[in-house]
């Protein structure tokens, strides 16, 4: 349990999350997860680093129970700083990031994959953001790194998931696979990655995040303002409290 590595190959190091039963993050894990990201792009053996999740399914987000437990906002701000970390650590990683990505992928697991540079899907994979059915707001600058505009103000708003098989026709995908093969495909795109010079691969790195048209970072955080505006409002908790409740009266339906 927690975050771990390996090297099964040289210049590859495989960072996996392993938080049962459905790898919602505590707080802590937001931050162990950037620490091991960071550490597996500074050491100089690293060419590629391949993103995995042990169990049911790749990540579900963060921990909504240590948030309720919590009295004040320490669990809440916590849980930005930690989200805002482990999405840096993927983009900042000084080498490539395939993400290898079973079941599903939520909240932020979305911005994990969101700031990935390559994503490898099993069959079964599903991605989507259901922050409006729990009382938050962020990763939309993620969304919209793996879907059309359009497509990612629909899915935010309603909810919805889109398949792998979806993501993989928008082009944000590079395969989808059997979920028994999700490894060795993964291995098989870092290692094509990993024959590369060592020194060229960081630089291009560098170059492309140089390149990109949207500050995640600044992006990230404007979105992050607007959660913590829910949570001080006590539109977070009211919405939360009625998590999977039919709250729409017979008058709103009409």
């Amino acid at each position: 349990m927690g975050v771990s590595t390996a090297r099964p190959e040289k210049g590859i190091c495989v960072v996996t999350a392993d938080f049962p039963p459905v790898n919602a993050l505590p707080v802590q894990g937001w931050y162990d997860l950037a620490d091991t990201l960071r550490a597996a792009g500074r050491d100089p053996g690293t060419r590629c680093v391949v993103l995995a999740a042990a169990g049911r399914g790749f990540n579900a987000g963060v921990d909504i129970k240590e948030m309720q437990r919590d009295t004040g906002h320490s669990a809440l701000v916590g849980a930005n700083r930690g989200c805002y970390e482990a999405f840096a650590a993927v983009y900042e990683c000084e080498v490539p990031v395939v993400a290898a990505v079973n079941g599903f992928c939520l909240g932020g697991g979305i911005g994990l994959v969101g700031n990935a540079d390559a994503i490898v899907a099993s069959d079964d994979a599903t991605f989507g953001l259901p922050e409006l059915d729990r009382g938050a707001l962020g990763a939309a600058t993620h969304l919209a790194r793996l879907v059309p505009q359009h497509l990612m103000r629909a899915l935010y708003y309603t909810s919805r998931t889109a398949t792998a098989q979806q993501l993989h026709a928008h082009g944000s995908v590079w395969r989808v696979v059997p979920r028994e093969e999700l490894t060795a495909a993964a291995l098989e795109l870092a290692r094509e990655i990993a024959r590369k010079d060592g020194d060229l691969i960081r630089l291009a790195k560098a170059a492309i995040n140089g390149i990109d048209p949207v500050d995640v970072h600044r992006s990230y955080r404007f979105e992050q303002g607007f959660t913590f505006e829910a949570n001080l409002s006590g539109v977070a908790d009211r919405v939360r409290d009625t998590f999977g409740k039919d709250t729409f009266g017979e008058e709103d339906r009409a």
